[in-house]
């Protein structure tokens, strides 16, 4: 017998929650409940044709309509000050809800399933596509065409929000990986302050050569040894400064047994191997991977552009090299977009177009010291004062956002199949590189 409705609405919202829970690595691979291509048309369905209701928004305000807005907490303190400074200068208003990083994924799938997604709502960059090619977002590649700074867009996350021609989001948080190091360190170890490493080679210089000192507490380097995501962070930009992808074009196939990916690994073994890396390094999950350097106890190490604000004065700032040079960084963050179902959708893209606008790119984000979405700011009247702000800015524009549907567990899942491949050939005894990436690939090719 067929289900009932209220039954069959209740299977759909069970298919999305499996299928977000899926990007967020939680699910097994083994999992008995796999999303069919009828459940997916289903969601893009549910999606297309809710109205807002509950949270979703669309009450009147004076002057205006209010719009609902969900970020996940990881960029709240950039989402607030952009709901704020709009806000106070608009009559339509921003009710912003932020919601835990961990919670994020889950909530976007039950909120399609029982129609109550907000008007706005941001992703992670890199799991933008899970939410294009289900049909969540609006389509907004007329009106982002139109704007008259189209082409200075951070043009990776607007690649990576693309599905099937059309484009659905725009850069609503940019933080990007580059290579810190300390110059009082480097003072000390008879290294030159001023000039940071621009090959992977220098990186391994520099590092020994701090360690060398015998500082009680200080190493050369630290990264997480056990996090997959501080590792696709910080290391697949080694392999892009060589002009190598990670991936294919689709997504679908990994390269990451790649000679280049290959003296990646070789790097970082080296150095795990010569003892240059700090404690902790094998088992750092990723929790606390950022906390060392800001103390004063490690001499070089790549770690999220976000941090600068909480570095020591003396810290110098380069893009991240490759083994004989080059530089690309991870452009991570979040994208946003206008939910399909929303009723409002031009006092949607009012804000959004706000946001990518000068005053509130300089004002909101430029002034806060955090990286602007537009190479045409990259230098403004607030980095000017910092080079390491127009370092990161313009590394920007020779980053990558890798896209792919299965990014979350093939990368992100602690127990996927990337972060086996790097602790074997870091820690491990490096033989089984091309096995591993054949494991990545039958993930991200499901």
């Amino acid at each position: 017998m067929a289900p009932s409705v209220p039954e069959k609405l209740k299977e759909e919202q069970e298919d999305i929650q499996d299928m977000f829970a899926i990007t967020r690595g939680t699910r097994s691979h083994g999992s008995r409940r796999l999303i069919t291509s009828l459940a997916v048309a289903g969601v893009a369905a549910l999606a297309l044709s809710a109205c807002a209701s509950g949270d979703a928004g669309g009450e009147s305000t004076e002057g205006g309509v209010e719009l609902t807005m969900w970020t996940r907490a990881a960029t709240q303190i950039q989402s607030e000050a952009f709901v704020e400074a709009y806000n106070a200068g608009h009559d339509n208003q921003v009710k912003l809800t932020v919601i835990p990083t961990d919670d994020y994924q889950a909530k976007v799938g039950a909120a399609a399933g029982s129609k109550s997604l907000p008007d706005l709502f941001a992703s992670d960059v890199v799991f933008a596509p899970n939410y294009t090619s289900q049909g969540l977002y609006l389509d907004l590649t007329d009106r982002i065409d139109a704007l008259p700074f189209a082409d200075d867009l951070a043009q990776s996350h607007i690649e990576v929000g693309t599905f099937e021609g059309s484009k659905y989001v725009v850069p609503h948080t940019m933080d990007l990986s580059v290579l810190f190091y300390n110059k009082d360190l480097y003072t000390q170890a008879g290294l030159d302050p001023e000039q940071g490493p621009t090959t992977l080679a220098e990186f391994g210089e520099h590092a020994r050569a701090i360690d060398a000192l015998g500082l009680d507490g200080v190493s050369g380097t630290f990264f997480g040894g056990n996090c997959g995501g501080c590792q696709v962070f910080t290391w697949f930009p080694s392999v892009w400064a060589t002009g190598d992808g990670v991936m294919n074009e689709d997504g679908t196939e990994s390269l990451l047994a790649s000679d280049s990916a290959k003296e990646v690994y070789a790097f970082y073994r080296g150095l795990v191997a010569d003892g240059i890396v700090g404690a902790g390094t094998k088992d750092e999950t990723g929790a606390t991977w950022t906390g060392p350097f800001p103390d004063g106890t490690v001499g070089v190490m790549p770690m999220p552009s976000t941090m600068l604000g909480s570095m020591p004065e003396n810290t110098g700032v380069v893009p991240i090299p490759g083994p004989d040079g080059g530089e690309s960084t991870f452009v991570g963050g979040d994208s946003i977009g206008i939910a399909a179902s929303s009723e409002n959708p031009d006092a949607a893209w009012e804000f959004l177009e706000w946001s990518l606008g000068d005053e509130a790119q300089l004002e909101v984000l430029a002034k806060n010291g955090d990286v602007v979405a537009r190479t045409d700011l990259a230098k403004n009247k607030y980095s000017e004062k910092d080079p390491r702000v127009v370092t990161i800015n313009e590394v920007a524009a020779k980053g990558v956002t890798p896209k792919s549907l299965k990014f979350g567990e093939a990368f992100n899942d602690p127990n996927g199949p990337w972060l086996v491949l790097t602790r074997e050939a870091v820690f491990g005894s490096g033989a089984d590189i091309d096995k591993n990436n054949d494991a990545i690939t039958a993930v991200l090719a499901e």
